[in-house]
């Protein structure tokens, strides 16, 4: 399951991330996360990058110096320095195969220098169940992310800039360029799609910008909190939500559940979460879903009692 201490564990501001990974123009308000944008397309990088399996390659084909490469390549390392994250110590935990952890430090490998903390394995995904039959695909390879960190522990919460629910550190305000490499990622590993569980409302929120739930139904409340509450910040919305202050139109208190979002890859998947079966489900879905903000949290969005 993913889980966020960063604006991701994967979340972000303007010129920062609130701790899911998600990058906002300084001048967007903080809301426009919610909107969207198609991930950026990747060059072939290593082109004779082969399947060289090995415990102790990443994913068992990469070395760190390839991984480093990739940084470089696409700008992270740059930008690091930039942010005064420099220099950074790798480490490459295998054992566990084939779930890989890879972290990244600023100057020491202790959890008070963490910057990425990044687990994943490759898994065979089957849909069948949650996708409308007519369009539901076999199982097909993915990428699934069990647990990401980005933060800057160089930087410290303030009372202009508080945390997220989670958040440790602030993020690093480099979401984009960082599911830029993930894509790369999931294509030079043949995945058909990249897979994950957001522990939080904001981290599914902030992955939405790249992300679909493969369930239509999740697919539309998420769509349907939006839509009602626009007006409301990101930061505002995680909070009313971890804080138990989003209903039900049954009064129930609105509860966060985890299930999984994919960023399809491959053109087959692609085409599953463009079909009209699918947004037809979404939309049918959506009509079945009301909220409201309760009590004092509505008074604070002057929204009345």
């Amino acid at each position: 399951m993913l889980e966020a201490v960063d604006s991701f564990t994967i979340g972000t501001e303007p010129e920062g991330e609130n701790g899911t990974g998600h990058e906002m123009s300084k001048n967007r308000p903080e809301n426009s996360a919610w909107g969207g944008s198609p991930l950026v397309g990747e060059a072939e990088i290593f082109g004779s990058l082969g399947d060289r399996r090995g415990t102790s390659l990443f994913l068992g084909r990469f070395t760190l110096d390839e991984v480093m490469t990739v940084l470089e390549k696409k700008s992270l390392a740059r930008e690091a320095r930039r942010r005064g994250l420099w220099p950074l110590l790798v480490d490459l935990e295998t054992g566990d195969f084939p779930l890989h952890r890879l972290r990244f430090f600023v100057e020491a490998k202790d959890p008070g220098h963490l910057v990425v903390d990044l687990k994943l394995r490759e898994i065979v995904y089957d849909p069948a169940g949650k996708l409308p039959a007519p369009v539901s695909p076999p199982p097909f390879p993915c990428l699934f992310f069990e647990w990401l960190t980005l933060q800057n522990p160089r930087e410290e919460f303030s009372e202009n800039r508080g945390p997220l629910p989670g958040q440790q550190h602030p993020g690093l305000g480099m979401s984009k360029k960082i599911m830029d490499v993930f894509g790369f990622l999931g294509k030079v590993t043949h995945q058909a799609g990249l897979l994950a569980s957001p522990a939080y409302f904001h981290n599914a929120v902030l992955f939405s910008r790249y992300f679909r739930f493969v369930n239509p139904v999740k697919e539309a409340e998420i769509r349907v909190i939006h839509r009602l509450f626009a007006h409301v910040s990101i930061k505002q919305m995680a909070w009313i939500v971890h804080l138990g202050h989003l209903k039900t139109s049954s009064g129930a208190k609105y509860e966060w559940k985890a299930e999984e979002q994919i960023l399809p890859i491959r053109r087959d998947v692609k085409a599953v979460f463009d079909s009209r079966a699918y947004r037809d489900a979404v939309r049918e879905a959506m009509a079945g879903f009301r909220f409201v903000v309760d009590g004092e949290a509505a008074a604070r969005l002057g929204q009345g009692d």
